[in-house]
């Protein structure tokens, strides 16, 4: 049976956005006078905890010794928001080759499309303006966004909102992701997950993977999505 809907990650998956995420963390910090700076190494270690505040509450702990304070955690990370949006809205993020393609062709053959992020929703928005000149509603179905659910990814919670706003089985759709926590989110709602790793994911161990990919061009259509899948 061919795949009735495709849901995509964001950061990572629709575009290579984290040095987007980084600048402009690195920008709020100095904003507030924090003597704290993410290089590129030191990013890649805090992308292993999703969630923007909660990067920040894991730095503060594993990396200051601090105990974190989350109002103050909340303030710094809304400024981030809007900082990123400025950034996203400057033309820095574009789509991953294949993904407008493979967009586009499941319009045209009647395959329903997602979101399930751990970003939240105005992330959403600006990637979708910036990369679509449309709103994020106007080119996904289905947005599930991770300020929606009680724990981000590697919890299943998101995919798991995603599959359920759409009305379907898991496994009447596919999921694409770039790094292993998405994976082991996708899979834990029981939805097949193609991977294709993203400039901080290379490397990872995606064993659970319906099938690893360099570059989602390779699927920029359905039918060569549903090849893919053996469907």
């Amino acid at each position: 049976m061919s795949i009735k809907a495709i849901i995509f990650d964001v950061d990572g998956t629709l575009s290579e956005t984290e040095e987007a995420h980084r600048a402009a963390f690195n920008a709020t910090f100095r904003e507030f006078g924090l003597p704290w700076d993410w290089s590129r190494e030191l990013y890649g270690e805090l992308l292993k905890t999703t969630g923007g505040k909660e990067r920040m509450a894991q730095y503060m702990r594993a990396h200051l010794g601090q105990a974190p304070d989350a109002d103050r955690i909340a303030r710094i990370h809304k400024r981030k928001t809007e900082l990123y949006g400025e950034l996203i809205d400057k033309g820095v993020a574009v789509l991953r080759p294949g993904i407008g393609e493979l967009i586009a062709d499941a319009a045209r053959n009647g395959v329903r499309v997602a979101v399930a992020t751990t970003t939240n929703r105005p992330n959403v928005d600006r990637l979708a303006e910036a990369c679509f000149g449309r709103p994020a509603g106007e080119v996904f179905e289905v947005i599930a966004a991770g300020d929606e659910v009680a724990q981000k990814k590697p919890a299943p919670d998101v995919f798991e909102l995603a599959v359920e706003r759409l009305g379907l089985e898991p496994d009447d759709c596919v999921g694409l992701e770039d790094s292993r926590n998405g994976l082991l989110s996708c899979t834990g709602a029981g939805v097949p997950c193609i991977v294709s790793p993203g400039v901080y994911t290379l490397g990872s161990d995606f064993g659970e993977a319906a099938a690893v990919i360099d570059c989602f061009s390779r699927i920029h259509t359905v039918e060569k999505l549903n090849e893919l899948m053996g469907k």
